[in-house]
């Protein structure tokens, strides 16, 4: 189990990398914003396992719902820089797909 302390901490963590997964994205730095969503999938799962029995006093709830919507807002920043690159990789793989069914086709 987690003390609060412990909790507080591993969302200032997930919040620093969340920070991180922005400055990643905006350079299209796919490989490092991987490895960091990663890193934050690891601090979800140990938050699932050991959150619900700790009880915040009322400062460590304010200061954990202000991580959350910093992290949150890291989010929206990263989907918006993200998606323009997403839809350019799915025209990238539709194209690709259409080239080869002409080629097929066509037996060139």
């Amino acid at each position: 189990m987690m003390t609060n302390q412990e909790v507080l901490t591993t969302y200032e963590t997930m919040q620093t990398l969340t920070g991180r997964m922005v400055t990643a994205a905006g350079n299209a730095d796919w490989d490092e914003l991987e490895a960091l969503e990663q890193q934050v999938s690891a601090h979800v799962e140990a938050l699932k396992a050991n959150e619900a029995k700790v009880v915040l006093e009322s400062a460590g709830r304010q200061r954990k719902v202000a991580l959350i919507k910093q992290i949150l807002e890291d989010d929206r920043k990263i989907r918006d820089l993200t998606m323009p690159w997403m839809a350019q990789l799915s025209k990238l793989i539709n194209s690709t797909g259409t080239e080869r069914r002409l080629a097929n086709a066509y037996g060139v």
